[in-house]
């Protein structure tokens, strides 16, 4: 199997030891395949090559049954034992992944105001939208029922999603230990090819609780904060929207 290698001599200190530790971190019996760490240090990291393939039914439907394997791994406890990063290599936001005891608390305080505090400080996000998601933090017990942390890859867009013949494998993760339906709500925010697939499997794998399409709003704020900090206003505006529907 051949090699590739990020590199980048500005990124943030630690940033590629904690994309290794990550991949290490989701890499689990019966679970997506993740590609090996052949080397990291501050400044690049190489990892085992990937042959990509154009996406099947197939392949999604064992990525969706391969995902809720993951998801049933245990985390140690919300977050992790790193200080993680989300985002493009170039601009990175830091992810506070300090443990706490319980999601809603984690999810407040490490994930959604941090994005938060960032879109305001770089003015992509208005007062009422910002107000509107500080409504949803205040209910977030009521609104999502709690479950042991899972292992989540953190960053579960398309574009960390590699299509291979047999298996879909996953790259770039901001790992840590959450809520499962936050990596679904990822991957429902910017679409991937037989998602329909994915989730039925998911599905009959391991069942979501009751009522989970409707929190799906809850979970996608935090990336579409992390967007608004790094990419713009549009996806400040999104957040908001985001937060009235479940209000």
């Amino acid at each position: 199997m051949g090699a590739w290698t990020k590199r980048r001599a500005d990124a943030p200190l630690g940033a590629f030891v904690a994309e290794a530790a990550g991949l290490d971190f989701i890499r689990v019996e019966g679970g997506p395949p993740v590609p090996r760490v052949r080397d990291v240090s501050a400044t690049a990291l190489r990892l085992d090559a990937v042959e990509t393939a154009e996406p099947t039914r197939a392949v999604a439907e064992d990525f969706g049954r391969r995902l809720a394997v993951l998801h049933a791994t245990p985390a140690p406890a919300f977050g992790a034992p790193w200080t993680g990063f989300i985002g493009p290599t170039g601009d990175l936001l830091p992810m506070d992944n300090a443990p706490d005891p319980g999601w809603p608390e984690h999810y407040r305080r490490r994930r959604v105001e941090p994005a938060l505090r960032a879109a305001r400080e770089r003015g992509t996000i208005g007062p009422q939208d910002a107000a509107d998601v500080e409504r949803v933090l205040e209910r977030l017990e009521e609104l999502v029922p709690e479950e042991d942390p899972a292992r989540l890859h953190g960053d579960l867009w398309s574009g960390n999603v590699l299509w291979a013949v047999d298996a879909v494998w996953l790259i770039d993760p901001a790992a840590h230990g959450g809520h499962r339906e936050t990596d679904l709500a990822m991957l429902q925010l910017f679409g991937l090819p037989f998602l329909d697939a994915v989730l039925s499997s998911y599905q009959e794998t391991r069942p979501l609780a009751q009522g989970w399409r409707e929190r799906v709003a809850v979970h996608q704020l935090w990336p579409l904060l992390v967007h608004a900090a790094l990419f713009g206003s549009l996806y400040g505006g999104r957040a908001g929207a985001a937060a009235r529907s479940v209000l």
